[in-house]
């Protein structure tokens, strides 16, 4: 899943697209959130990967855990880490704050509906 392929741009006065600031939602704690201590093959795609089926919402972990370092995918060895089990209340409200138009149907979590009007 392309998490920024439906954010809206903007086209300035010389034709260049501009894409806006991303925003991203707050992932509250719940009691069925899953931890796991992280070895030294483990990443947040993996992860993403184990736990939701789509190594894609690697970002949903990541942000989870922002007290630990966001500029690489694997977490640091030994660093104790959330696991959201809301992730399709995450990725849903990532994209009505940023406007897009992709909505997870959480019967079919993997499956993603795509508004097919798009002019690409």
């Amino acid at each position: 899943m392309a998490r920024y392929f439906n954010i809206p741009t903007i086209t300035n006065s010389n034709g260049n697209k501009i894409y806006p600031r991303i925003k991203y939602p707050n992932i509250p704690l719940s009691p069925t959130d899953a931890y796991v201590v992280c070895g030294t093959t483990d990443r947040y795609d993996k992860l993403a990967k184990d736990y939701y089926g789509d190594s894609s919402l690697w970002w949903v972990i990541s942000l989870a855990n922002n007290s630990l370092p966001q500029n690489t995918l694997f977490p640091p060895v030994g660093s104790y880490i959330r696991i959201p089990a809301s992730y399709i209340e995450t990725v849903n409200e990532f994209q009505r704050i940023n406007n897009t138009s992709d909505n997870i149907n959480p019967e079919q979590p993997n499956i993603i509906n795509t508004n097919t009007n798009s002019n690409y």
